[in-house]
């Protein structure tokens, strides 16, 4: 099954790259993605799905938000009720 996640991440260098290698490295795959630049972050929406039925995407979003430079995660659809960080 697909999932949304919705990330905002700082402009550092590298940010991407570790965003998207800690979901690959979890055991997601990444469906699609869109890129938004605003101002000094970039909002990010992910389409993943679990390589197994054991894959988590409320874990996934949990360790997404402690990657340095994350300041909000969620998810898009009402199946769980994860959100943190900042408000915009």
């Amino acid at each position: 099954m697909t999932e949304t996640i919705q990330i905002q991440i700082d402009r550092a260098d590298g940010s991407l790259q570790r965003l998207i290698g800690l979901v690959e490295r979890r055991g997601f795959h990444i469906d699609a993605m869109s890129l938004s630049d605003e101002g000094a972050m970039r909002r990010v929406q992910l389409q993943v799905r679990g390589r197994d039925a054991g894959r988590c995407t409320e874990n996934l979003g949990r360790q997404i938000d402690k990657l340095v430079g994350t300041t909000r995660v969620g998810f898009s659809a009402a199946t769980y009720g994860y959100q943190s960080g900042v408000a915009a």
